[in-house]
Parts: C-alpha cells; structure tokens; sequence
C-alpha cells in the first residue's frame, strides 16, 4: 500500500485538489495500484484550527507518507502573523520542505496551440517553448538563519543572509542534471555572481558537477541576462537551475507560456530522481486565489499534472503521466477550457473532460 497526505490549505486549494484525487482514484483503479489518501490541513486552515501553520500530527502523517499532494496555501488574513522559530516557521508548506529537505522544486511550463491566444508573446517566439525552471527549495535567503530587522543609524534596517554551501549545490546540481538527460540534454544555471560571494560558490560548484555529465549542454548565465533570453528566445532553453529566491520569480515568469498560473504544475523531490523513485510534495503553482474561492471556477489543471507528476517520480509510472498530458492536451483540443483560458467550463466540468479522454 502507497500512502497519500492530502492537504487542501486555503482558497481554491482544496476545490483543485478535490478534483486531482478524482484523476489519482481514476487511475489507482485502473492500473491496479493501491493507493491510500488521508487528509488534513495546512497553513492557514492549519492555523485557524489549531494556531500553527503546520502542526507536529501533519508533519509526522508527512515523513510517513510517500506523497504529499498540496492544494494551495495562503491568504492576506494570515500575511502579517509572525510565528516564533526561523523562517520555516512563518509558512506551512515551507515548513514541510524544511524538515522534509525537498530540495529538488521542479516547475514545467510549455506552450500549447490551443492556449495561444492567452500568451502574450508573439507565436514566432513563443511557440514550441518547453521549458523546466528548476528551484532550490530548501536553502538561501527565503531559509536565511541570520534575518531580522534592526537599527542602523537611527534607521530602520530589514536583512537577510543568502548562504548555500557546496553540498546543497551539489545535490540540487546532480538532479538537475538527471533531468536534462531525460529531456533534451541542456541545463543553464543562472546566478549574479558577478556581484555576490554566494553565487561565485554556487556557480563554483555547479560547473564542477558538470564534469560528470559531458553529455548535457551546460552554460552559466547571469539570472538579469537570463530573465531576458528567455523571454526573446524561450525555445532555446531546456533547464534552468535557480537558487530559492530566483527559481520562484522565473517559475511565474515562465507561467506566461502556459497562458495562466492554473496550467502550471510542480513537485518537490527529496532525492535525485536518477536514483529511482523518490517521496515529493507536489502542488499547482496557481496560488490560493481568495477571490474566486468557492465559485467552483478554478482551473483544475495544474493540480491534475502534478498528481501526473506525482505518479512518475513517486510511484515509477510515468506512463500514468503521459496519459494525463495527452488527455489534458485532447480536452483542451476540443475547446474545453475554464474562464481565465477562455472557456466556460467549471472545475468539476474540466476535470470531467479528462477523465472521459483517460478511460479506456
């Protein structure tokens, strides 16, 4: 028996997250697997019921889970509470990759014909953009021990200390590299270390790793330069490893291929994914969006592929994902899509055009 934490948080998260168990019970009757689900909450729901972002009971169902699948957290009520410890402490979510050490934050985006219109750019640049934004989750200035605010000089002064060392470059390096073998053989790592001590480190390290893998195209490049490139020539990319703090502004950024945040999955991994398969927290990056929570009008989608996610690096069936991106991209063929794409379809209603394409 494999064991799944569901943790529906806040906003739309636990209505997307209905909808992506509805896809895994789909596909853990039809493969034949045996799959458990048990739920609970996170962040703010977390904190309204029990005054903590994420309780001890959670984190314990957590490590002994193989997956935790994540709706959405957050929300303006709970922004300004500060709760004692670090800054894990201050975020739900971000406390479980703590103490989970879910280094390893994929963040896929692609452009699809049918969602062209919804993309900004022109189709000469845009179209044919696949793209995978890797984000260190684990460590830097977002996990910084030293932070604070103080006086300096009768003024007030907010700081916070962006530190990696080598072996958390090292192995966050190594997965990315994995997963450019498995896909078209080209990793960028982005940085600013013309200006900063803990990117000379970082990209000291990283083109170090990249000796052991002569078969992936590698280059480093400035993450201002980066940002730029991608955006003029997107179909040139394949892998961009980021720090935390960059990896979350380029995995949004990147959203701008998708045409919404709603079509973008992600999965959190614990281990090299090259080692076989490995526990993840896997969510959709559409945020909590409070203003349409409980419309039943979320896009589904993005909490759908990253249970496709959840059953290839987890569960070792990437098959099951594949089946899940060809249905999504035959929905989406046939005009089917929620409001913020241009559609009418509710959550529920997506979700039910899938799963009409998945069975046999």
């Amino acid at each position: 028996m494999a064991r799944i934490l569901a943790l529906g948080g806040d906003g739309i998260g636990p209505e997307i997250l209905d909808q992506g168990l509805r896809v895994a019970a789909f596909l853990n009757n039809a493969a034949g697997l045996d799959l458990e689900v048990e739920h609970d909450l996170l962040h703010g729901a977390s904190y309204d019921a029990a005054g903590t972002f994420c309780s001890d009971r959670v984190l314990a169902k957590a490590r002994a889970a193989d997956a935790v699948l994540v709706g959405a957290v957050g929300g303006p009520e709970w922004d300004d509470i500060r709760m004692p410890g670090g800054a894990e402490c201050q975020d739900g979510l971000m406390y479980l990759r703590h103490h989970l050490q879910t280094y390893l934050g994929l963040r896929p985006a692609h452009w699809r014909a049918p969602l062209g219109a919804c993309v900004p750019l022109r189709p000469e640049i845009a179209e044919g953009t696949e793209i995978l934004i890797l984000r260190e989750m684990c460590g830097g200035a977002m996990f910084a021990t030293d932070r604070g605010q103080r006086s300096v000089d009768c003024l007030r002064q907010g700081y916070d200390l962006t530190a990696y060392d080598e072996n958390e470059v090292a192995r966050f390096a190594r997965g990315g590299f994995e997963l450019a073998r498995r896909r078209r053989g080209r990793l960028i790592s982005c940085d600013k270390s013309n200006v900063m001590e803990s990117y000379k480190l970082w990209r000291a390290v990283v083109s170090e790793v990249a000796q052991d893998y002569p078969d992936v195209a590698f280059e480093n490049m400035f993450a201002d330069n980066c940002g730029y490139q991608i955006m003029m020539r997107p179909r040139d990319f394949d892998v961009v490893l980021c720090c935390n703090q960059l990896g979350d502004l380029f995995s949004d950024l990147t959203g701008v291929f998708a045409g919404s945040l709603g079509m973008l999955p992600s999965a959190c991994l614990a281990a090299n994914p090259g080692d076989g398969p490995v526990f993840g927290i896997y969510e959709s990056t559409s945020g909590s969006a409070p203003d349409i929570a409980g419309q039943g009008i979320a896009n589904p989608v993005g909490m759908i592929l990253s249970v496709g996610m959840m059953f290839e690096f987890t569960f070792g069936r990437p098959d099951l994902n594949h089946a899940i991106e060809a249905a999504i991209a035959a929905v989406l063929a046939d005009g089917i899509k929620t409001r913020e794409i241009g559609g009418t379809a509710s959550s529920s209603q997506m979700t039910d055009a899938i799963l009409e394409r998945l069975a046999p």
